[in-house]
């Protein structure tokens, strides 16, 4: 099938929602669009521009189709006789991989971890039973190391690949952060066996406290840096060139579940944590010792992972509330006053119980946040969420594993859902999708890690009906 053929059956009028891996609807009724100044750089960045829209002989309407583009360009419509970065994410942002899955691996043990390489040559799954696997995705997803981690807590919590993809990075329960050598010829990476995994330190000279575990590690983007997030309620710099921790910030009265440096500077640090509340911090400019930039209040129950926008302004966050929620950082307060009152009326805890029916239509009284995105669940585990790449789809998309065994594609600007990728049986707490092709590859409690793909790489898709190991499951993050 062609192109213009597929496009067809997944977008009509630009109001089709693609669900559960290649099926469309219409929406009952239009959604609710982003009244923001995100709304106009998220279109400038995946749409035509205006003039071609209103010189081409049919009538103006939203995705503009390959061929009119294609005729837009030849008659030189926009003035440049070229394609912009924008038309080209405006015609790749609208096939979305949502063909397949197609296995990459399949383990008895629960996938916790899975990201592409920055430039999507490498991808990454961590497990809860010690391995980490780096496969090389330009290789036929070859296994270019298989790392066995060294003193694990629990489970791998989180990686991270240096952005010139020379060191990995992982974490555990533990206040230490192990550090691994990719690009060494040992394909079997045993720890202190076949190579070193060298220990960096978190613990601060004035920690009195017990041990601690990260849940959340970043490389910055110049790699000289790394910033965690703990179980003491802290957020960690370490300094990778002098060897030793350079920050501690006691920064929130919860569990610090995640943090991400907010652009290229490396001057902003988002956190996120089980108090609820997403912060910014400004390494040039603190006031007092533990103090934020600004807080922003919404979430009504603790934040599982956020995602930058990479542009120091905007952000998103995964919530136990089952919402994902857009933040501009230039919103927030330098307090917490809120007052909640009886809000909240009930009790539960998320690693146990689904989330309570009349707790879904509630409201926080001070939301700061420019959208709320809901259909997914996040249960269980630290379910993670992000932006679609910038240069395929112009971060036009965001998307997010659930509990519910799924992958969930929400549309920025409208709030649409635009597919449903089912195949797992288990929680998917990660996903990637890769910054140049329309792939997304997911990985699940369940032990798979599958690709979906538009169209498709021609092989035949995994089975839908793999036996897989019974497992038990019980405290997890």
């Amino acid at each position: 099938m062609s192109w213009v053929g597929i496009e067809s059956d997944f977008f009509d009028g630009g109001n089709a929602v693609v669900t559960e891996a290649g099926s469309s609807n219409r929406p009952d009724k239009p959604f609710r669009k982003v009244d923001d100044e995100i709304a106009q750089l998220t279109n400038l960045r995946s749409g035509p521009p205006d003039r071609q829209r209103q010189l081409m002989p049919r009538k103006q309407q939203l995705p503009v189709s390959p061929v009119r583009m294609l005729a837009g360009r030849e008659g030189n419509f926009s003035g440049r006789g070229r394609f912009s970065a924008a038309d080209c994410c405006h015609m790749l942002s609208r096939y979305l991989p949502v063909n397949g899955p197609w296995l990459v691996d399949q383990t008895t043990s629960r996938a916790y971890v899975s990201q592409f390489s920055a430039d999507g040559s490498l991808f990454v799954a961590g497990f809860q039973g010690s391995n980490i696997r780096i496969y090389d995705v330009d290789r036929g997803w070859k296994v270019q190391k298989n790392v066995l981690a060294k003193s694990l807590r629990w489970t791998v919590t989180d990686t991270s690949l240096s952005p010139d993809q020379r060191y990995l990075v992982y974490t555990s329960m533990s206040p230490i952060v192990h550090i691994v050598n990719v690009r060494s010829a040992t394909t079997e990476s045993h720890a202190n066996v076949t190579e070193i995994h060298e220990g960096l330190d978190f613990i601060s000279n004035d920690y009195r406290g017990y041990s601690f575990g990260i849940f959340s590690v970043k490389f910055s983007t110049d790699g000289r840096e790394l910033v965690a997030g703990s179980s003491d309620d802290s957020i960690y710099v370490y300094d990778l060139e002098a060897n030793k921790l350079s920050l501690r910030i006691v920064a929130h009265t919860d569990d610090v579940n995640t943090v991400t440096f907010a652009d290229e500077s490396g001057n902003l640090i988002y956190s996120g944590s089980d108090d609820n509340l997403c912060k910014v911090w400004d390494r040039r400019c603190f006031i007092a010792k533990d103090k934020p930039a600004g807080v922003l209040m919404g979430h009504l129950e603790g934040i599982t992972f956020l995602d930058s926008r990479g542009d120091g302004r905007y952000f998103i966050s995964n919530g136990k509330d089952q919402t994902i929620k857009l933040w501009d950082i230039r919103k927030m307060s330098s307090n917490t006053s809120c007052n909640l009152g009886g809000l909240r009326n009930y009790e539960w805890d998320y690693r146990w119980n689904e989330y309570p029916p009349e707790a879904r239509n509630l409201k926080h009284p001070c939301d700061q946040s420019v959208a709320t995105y809901k259909g997914h669940s996040v249960l269980r585990t630290l379910i993670r969420c992000y932006f679609s790449p910038e240069y395929s789809t112009g971060q036009r998309y965001i998307y997010t594993g659930s509990h519910d065994s799924r992958v969930y594609i929400y549309d920025v600007v409208t709030g649409t859902q635009v597919a449903v990728l089912k195949h797992h049986t288990s929680p998917v707490r990660d996903c990637s999708w890769h910054p140049n092709y329309p792939m997304l590859v997911s990985s699940s409690w369940d032990g798979d890690v599958v690709k979906w793909e538009f169209p498709g790489n021609g092989e035949a898709p995994c089975p839908m009906n793999n036996k897989r190991v019974q497992r038990q499951y019980y405290y997890s993050r």
